[in-house]
């Protein structure tokens, strides 16, 4: 069985979902179809907050088929390859799809398995992850039931998706400890494979004191290997010497390795490190002109975040409207991003900021202070920006 449609978009999250609303308003007759076999659509940095005990998980959730603009036509499969030479996809019930253009964004792949011991772990014998739908409100419990002793938290040795999600859960379970009376029988430690604790200098001086401040003990250039749930041990790898550290855990959030869909790093569109060869300021196909990608899945140098997004998709919808018009792409994405470093139950740090790792900021402020403001942005304006603005094509 053959199809064939104008635009095909290989994913239906949150830069499927956008890019789509956002070629329907801009171009009412155009004939788009999504390709995303789930069921349901996560607004997952929710779940910071989520793990935090704010909200319940089923507030970040909605059905896929409620979101999947009018006029487009969905097709929930899995995708099961890319011929771009033939420009065709083929599904998973092997059918073929042809496309005039393409946009591939199917998000990020999460290897719970790269972490000996955390797939069956997770979700007990004290190891939670805000990255897991299923288990999100295990760290609540894990927090809520601490009673002192190592809470320790980790970032990986691989790309991560929203990449301050590992230390805002920390931060907000330091305080949880200091309201439940336990701070004081309590080792926070951070344990991270990064060389430093951000990546933006003016946001790291202030964290940086944060962790100063709160008494938070960091460890660099340290990668998580191994866990032994029975025992509480984790066992951490030294980046430059390969030395192993095993320490005893009461807590652990643990963060899994990620990395580009197997069915994308290993097809004609990615480079050598799996994500999809783009441009990094038009974000169309460096081999393919009729191929665009963005999101997670693409090799743009800027944190894979939902806000990068929603300043990706005009960028794509623009540039290929104007390809629909024999015209060359003219819109540049120039790798802003944003990162809300939640800092406490009442305190945030709104990071924002572009190609190399340069501020970027959005309001008359200086947005390196914590602030309640922009808490109150994160909990409130943020989700409903995403449901109602980016969702329907409006921002």
């Amino acid at each position: 069985m053959e199809q064939f449609h104008q635009v095909v978009i290989v994913g239906g999250g949150t830069a499927g979902i956008t890019v789509a609303a956002q070629l329907k308003r801009q171009a009412k007759g155009i004939d788009v179809a999504i390709v995303d076999p789930a069921d349901k659509h996560y607004y997952q940095p929710l779940w910071t907050l989520v793990g935090a005990g704010i909200f319940d998980k089923s507030k970040s959730e909605r059905s896929e088929a409620s979101l999947i603009p009018k006029g487009v036509t969905w097709y929930q499969q899995r995708t099961e390859s890319f011929q771009p030479e033939e420009n065709t996809i083929q599904l998973e019930d092997g059918s073929i799809m042809h496309y005039k253009y393409l946009v591939v964004c199917p998000g990020i792949q999460l290897d719970w398995d790269k972490i000996e011991g955390l797939e069956e772990n997770l979700g007990k014998n004290g190891v939670c992850s805000n990255y897991s739908y299923e288990h999100v409100q295990y760290t609540w419990e894990c927090i809520r039931d601490f009673r002192g002793g190592n809470a320790v938290f980790s970032y990986p040795q691989s790309a991560v998706k929203c990449g301050g999600a590992p230390q805002k859960i920390m931060y907000l379970a330091e305080e949880a400890f200091r309201k439940q009376g336990v701070r004081d029988l309590t080792n926070v430690s951070f344990y991270s494979a990064n060389p430093g604790i951000f990546s933006v200098e003016k946001y790291t001086k202030v964290l940086n004191q944060i962790i100063e401040d709160r008494d938070i003990h960091t460890h660099f250039q340290k990668n998580l290997v191994d866990i032994d749930g029975e025992n509480r041990k984790a066992t951490f790898q030294d980046i430059n010497t390969k030395e192993k550290e095993t320490v005893s855990y009461d807590m652990l959030h643990a963060v899994p390795y990620m990395s580009s869909p197997d069915f994308v790093a290993n097809s004609p569109l990615a480079d050598d490190n799996g994500w999809v060869d783009v441009n990094a300021y038009t974000l169309r196909h460096n081999t393919y002109a009729n191929v665009f990608s963005l999101g997670d899945v693409c090799s743009a140098p800027t944190s894979k975040t939902g806000a990068a997004v929603r300043k990706q998709a005009p960028t794509v919808v623009g540039n290929m409207l104007a390809l629909m018009d024999n015209k060359q792409p003219w819109k540049q994405y120039d790798g802003y991003t944003s990162c809300p470093v939640v800092t406490g139950y009442s305190s945030l740090i709104m990071a924002e900021f572009k190609y190399g790792n340069v501020p970027s900021e959005t309001f008359p402020i200086d947005q390196s202070k914590e602030r309640y403001s922009m808490f109150l942005m994160k909990k409130y304006g943020l989700p409903a920006m995403y449901w109602h603005g980016m969702m329907k094509g409006l921002v």
